[in-house]
Parts: structure tokens; C-alpha cells; sequence
């Protein structure tokens, strides 16, 4: 099975505090930073990430096994003394009483080719299963790399918020200064209203950490140093939930860990076969040449073949066989456990992403144009005299807090739509 986790957790809370330096030190250069849109992101991730080029490698170790894999054992050559006696004067006499000689011998087994070519197919399926494997992987970097992508954007959409709201309320408090004079403001407010100016710097910097935080584990994903500063394409957009125009069963059925395990389960039939061919007979030839010294050279020829059905030898074959019939058995019902997972966490996702869709409707909609209304509402009566500053400071702080809980929403709904798309894996 192919891990989950990634990225270790400990790396990111001992360099965190560091990134957010860097960020901060390096912000007003952002121009000369690098511009990453998702899809170069995802691109990098696909090529650079370290489990990718372990399973290509592993694939090609497999392509080199497998074509070796018809290939013959190598050939005996025997050279030695032949009925040699202890007397050595008799090796001067000539006639048949001198049988004295030196043999030399070749001897090559022939394998089946039956269990060849299904060492072969067993050799050429663990292949299928390691590519599938590579491919899954991609879908889990990928659905990692999304999330610090849109968290990064989300963030930097609340940034650009804290910077707007600070110099509005820097506004409003030179405004509110210069109508205390004239008991148009009062000082209590004007105090918390500066209060507020701090606790904006204090969000800038929560939501600087949750960029650094969130750069980490995506220069890790990219394989780069985690300090690269970078800038991002914040021009992500929410999809919300498709009409999917194949079924769910077709969805799930071509994800690649579900034909990963069809592929170990087609493997094991393919190494049972081999097993298997284990009780066809396997063929040899050997060759003799005898260099007598009392006689003519003589030579003989034999053929060989092997007898792997006898009892005694049959049961290093057939245990394995049946041991891998109850293997498939098994791995057949944990596939059918994979798809009814698969089926849940695709009707789940894409049930929460249309819930999500319709909360971030209502923001948009509903929530954020009313606050925003009661906000200029306040401010028009502020200009005119006739409202309170302490009620204007309210309704922003109010507006503020709806347009952060707004970019919340909208990171939850990007998680929900890299999840949805994990789960179909949709690259």
C-alpha cells in the first residue's frame, strides 16, 4: 500500500518562524520573486518529487528483470580422470584391459518453454502494478500540493484586506480626531479604535505565518529549498460540483489504487500459472568426449528430462498453488472494500462540496453586501454628524470579521473541490 504522508509534520513547525522572516524581509520584493500558477506547480511537483522517481525506477528494474526472463541456465563443462587405476604402469599397456582416459563433458538444461512464458507474463504484471502505483502517487502530491496552493492564495486575499481595512481605519481615526475638538467624537473610541489598528498588525502577521507555513510545504512538494520565496496566481477559482458524465462505478473503477489492486490480483493469477508450469518437465542434453590412452577417443550423447510430478517433488509446486487461490480470494474481497470506500468518499465529497457551494453563495449573495450596507450606512451618517463613531467602528469590525470568515469559506470549498478531485482523480 502507498502512504498517505507525505510531507513530515515536525519539518514545518521548526522552520516556520524562519520563513515568516524571510517573507517578511522580502515582501517588498515580491516582483523579482517567481510567479507559480497551479498547473506549473502541479507540473514541478509530477517531475521533481523524490517517490516519483523511485517508482520509475522501480518500473524499469522490473522492464530489465523481464528481459532476462526467458532466459536458459548456463551450460556445465566437466573436465576430469576416467577409470583411471591406482597402478600407474598399466597405463602403458594398449587393449581393453586400459580403459584409462581424460572425459571432458558439456551439459545444458532446456526449460519448458511453458513455464517460461509465464515467468514472463507474472514478470510483465508486477510492471502494470508498479505504473499504477506511480500514478496514484501523482494524485496524492498533487491533492497535497493543491491544499498549500490554496491556502497560500486564500491568505493572500486576506492580506490585501488587512492592508485596505488598515488604511480605512487609519482614516476614520485622523477623521475622528479632528471632530473631537468639537465634541463630534469621543476619546474612549478613538483609543479602541487604535486598539483595533494593533490586532489588524497582529492578523498580518497570524496570516503571514499561515503563508510561511503553507510556502514550506510546497517548495518540500517542489523539491526546492523550503526558504524559495515565490509569489502565487491568486486568480484560482471555485468550480463547485460537476454533473459527472460517466457513472460513479466508472469513476471509481479507473482510479489508479483500485486498478493497482486489480493488477496485483491479475499478478497473483499470473505467478499461480508460473507455479504452476512448475509441473511441466524440463529437458538437458549432455555431451561427452573420453580421450582414451590405451583405446580409440570415444564420445556419447544423452538426452534428459524431468520428472516433477512424483509425489515427492509435486508438493513444492502445488502448496504454493493452492496458498495463492486463497491469496486472490482475499485480495478480491479487500478490492471490493477499496470501491464501497471509494463510492462513500465520492458521494460524500461531492454532497459537502454542493453545501459549500451554496454557503459561499450566501456570502456573496446575501452576508457581505449587508454588512456592507450597515457599514456605509454608518459612514454616511459619521460624514453627516448625525451618527456615532463608536456604531461606525462596530459596523466595520463587523464587515471585516464576514469578508475573513468569506475567505474561509472559500479555502474550505477549494479543499473540498482537491478533494472531490483526489477522489476521481482528476489531474
Amino acid at each position: 500500500m502507498i502512504s498517505m504522508k507525505i510531507i513530515p509534520t515536525h519539518l514545518l513547525g521548526k522552520i516556520s518562524i524562519l520563513v515568516v522572516v524571510l517573507l517578511l524581509c522580502t515582501r517588498v520584493n515580491a516582483q523579482d520573486t517567481i510567479r507559480l500558477s497551479l498547473a506549473d506547480a502541479m507540473k514541478r511537483i509530477e517531475q521533481v518529487y523524490p517517490d516519483i522517481k523511485k517508482y520509475q525506477s522501480k518500473i524499469k528494474s522490473l522492464q530489465a528483470k523481464t528481459e532476462g526472463a526467458k532466459a536458459w541456465m548456463p551450460p556445465t563443462v566437466s573436465v576430469g580422470l576416467s577409470r583411471f587405476p591406482y597402478d600407474p604402469s598399466m597405463l602403458k599397456e594398449e587393449g581393453p584391459m586400459n580403459q584409462a582416459g581424460i572425459m571432458i563433458a558439456v551439459e545444458q538444461m532446456i526449460p519448458n518453454p511453458g513455464k517460461l512464458s509465464a515467468k514472463k507474463d507474472y514478470l510483465q504484471s508486477l510492471t502494470h502494478i508498479q505504473s499504477d502505483n506511480l500514478q496514484w502517487i501523482k494524485n496524492i502530491l498533487r491533492h497535497q500540493g493543491k491544499y498549500f496552493f490554496y491556502e497560500i492564495v486564500m491568505n493572500e486575499k486576506k492580506l490585501r484586506v488587512v492592508a485596505e481595512n488598515r488604511e480605512l481605519l487609519n482614516l476614520l481615526i485622523s477623521t475622528s480626531k479632528n471632530k473631537y475638538p468639537y465634541d463630534q467624537s469621543e476619546l474612549s473610541t478613538i483609543f479602541k479604535a487604535k486598539a483595533k489598528l494593533e490586532e489588524l498588525r497582529n492578523m498580518e502577521t497570524m496570516i503571514l505565518s499561515s503563508i510561511a507555513e503553507s510556502s514550506i510545504g510546497l517548495n518540500t512538494l517542489m523539491n526546492r529549498d523550503v526558504s524559495t520565496v515565490f509569489s502565487v496566481d491568486t486568480t484560482v477559482t471555485f468550480s463547485g460540483p460537476e454533473r459527472p458524465l460517466t457513472s460513479i462505478d466508472t469513476l471509481i473503477n479507473r482510479r489508479s489504487d483500485l486498478l493497482a489492486m486489480q493488477d496485483e490480483i491479475a499478478s497473483m493469477r499470473y505467478n499461480r500459472e508460473y507455479m504452476n508450469s512448475f509441473s511441466k518437465p524440463d529437458f538437458g542434453i549432455r555431451l561427452e568426449h573420453m580421450q582414451m590412452f590405451g583405446m580409440p577417443s570415444e564420445y556419447s550423447i544423452m538426452g534428459m528430462v524431468t520428472v516433477p510430478i512424483v509425489p515427492w517433488s509435486a508438493g513444492m509446486y502445488t502448496s504454493d498453488v493452492r496458498s495463492m487461490e486463497y491469496e486472490i480470494e482475499a485480495m478480491t474481497r479487500e478490492q471490493e472494500s477499496m470501491q464501497l470506500m471509494a463510492k462513500k468518499m465520492l458521494s460524500e465529497k461531492s454532497t459537502m462540496l454542493s453545501f459549500e457551494q451554496t454557503r459561499l453563495q450566501n456570502y456573496e449573495n446575501g452576508i457581505l453586501p449587508a454588512y456592507k450596507e450597515v457599514f456605509e450606512s454608518g459612514l454616511l451618517a459619521y460624514r453627516q454628524n448625525t451618527g456615532n463613531f463608536f456604531v461606525l467602528l462596530d459596523a466595520w469590525e463587523m464587515l471585516l470579521m464576514k469578508k475573513m470568515e468569506y475567505y474561509d469559506v472559500y479555502l474550505k470549498a477549494l479543499h473540498l473541490q482537491a478533494d472531490y478531485e483526489y477522489e476521481i482523480e482528476q489531474q
